[in-house]
């Protein structure tokens, strides 16, 4: 069986899905990142070496996401791309009509808005976490309960709390008012997700237009409440796909699958599951940039360097020693 793989690593999350020659999801597999980005890819390809059929062969990998060109590094990757253009074009091939993408991961968010199959626009958040799964999360832990026990709540509340604040910290202060007023816990939580719908939309959503159909994906999909608030919110219909979670590396897949036509993969094979990667960087001093330069090693081998803005930094790397 010719496989390809898709690799996207996060702040939060680290996932690979597997895909057939004819574009079928073969196997897939999601895990925290934990702020160790190599071991995490590492953990996810030995998942994948796991739940693939035996005869499988690897024919394209391509990394996406905030850690891609450190995936595409450690994994040999064949093509890296940016997390705007995998996720429009998993959305695409499950969902060709759709006109608006909202995706919503641990530590980032974006819009991304299609006409007539192409990307005409896109909005990321930037310094902001109060439209990110992160706010969510911290919110579920100040009121002492799961992630899943919070969606679940939320889906129970008829008369949600007006938590005011476009910051975490406004909004949650304005939770705990709310709570101190005897408010029910279930329309403090569907609040909270009220809230993160309103930041999210006039934030990353700023100056777009929202057409449906209206596709919603990344890791806070999972939230029913999230779903519920979008559709009060915008009166349309949001679909959720069923591998919501992972179509930045569905879409990582079947790029690679173009572009590997009849070429040799780069992949490292699955050895690397059990080698040691390690990551050091320099500061380049060549211009007043001062770029923060990285170079993966595996073993005592410097195997990729990335992260200056230009071609210069390439002759700082060589005159350091980068241990």
């Amino acid at each position: 069986m010719k496989v390809y793989l898709g690799i996207d690593v996060g702040s939060v999350s680290t996932k690979i899905a597997a895909l057939s020659e004819d574009k079928e999801l073969v196997c897939h597999t999601y895990l925290p990142t934990q702020g160790n980005p190599v071991a995490a890819i590492q953990q996810a390809l030995a998942d994948i070496e796991r739940l693939l059929p035996a005869d499988s062969s690897i024919e394209g990998v391509a990394a996406t996401g905030s850690a891609r060109h450190l995936a595409g590094a450690v994994a040999g990757a064949d093509l890296v791309k940016n997390e705007i253009t995998s996720q429009a074009v998993a959305t695409l091939h499950y969902y060709p009509d759709v006109q608006t993408i909202f995706e919503i991961g641990g530590q980032d968010s974006k819009i991304i808005i299609i006409r007539d199959g192409v990307v005409t626009d896109f909005g990321m958040n930037t310094v902001c976490a109060a439209g990110t799964g992160s706010f969510l999360d911290h919110q579920a832990q100040r009121l002492n309960m799961s992630i899943e026990r919070f969606s679940r709540l939320a889906m129970d509340s008829s008369t949600p709390s007006n938590i005011i604040g476009r910051c975490t910290v406004f909004a949650e202060s304005d939770m705990i008012h709310k709570q101190q007023s005897g408010c029910r816990i279930e329309d403090i939580v569907y609040g909270l997700c009220r809230t993160l719908v309103r930041n999210y939309l006039s934030n990353v959503g700023l100056g777009k237009e929202v057409k449906p159909p209206i596709v919603f994906q990344g890791g806070v999909a999972f939230n029913r409440g999230i779903v519920r608030a979008f559709k009060e919110e915008l009166g349309a219909e949001i679909i959720v796909p069923a591998h919501h979670q992972i179509m930045g590396a569905i879409g990582a897949a079947l790029l690679v699958q173009e572009e590997a036509r009849d070429k040799k993969s780069g992949f490292r094979g699955f050895a690397i599951c059990r080698q040691d990667f390690s990551v050091t960087s320099l500061e380049c001093d060549i211009c007043p940039c001062l770029c923060q330069v990285s170079r993966l090693w595996l073993d005592d081998e410097a195997i990729a360097d990335w992260g200056g803005r230009c071609q210069q930094w390439r002759e700082a790397v060589k005159s350091e020693v980068c241990r």
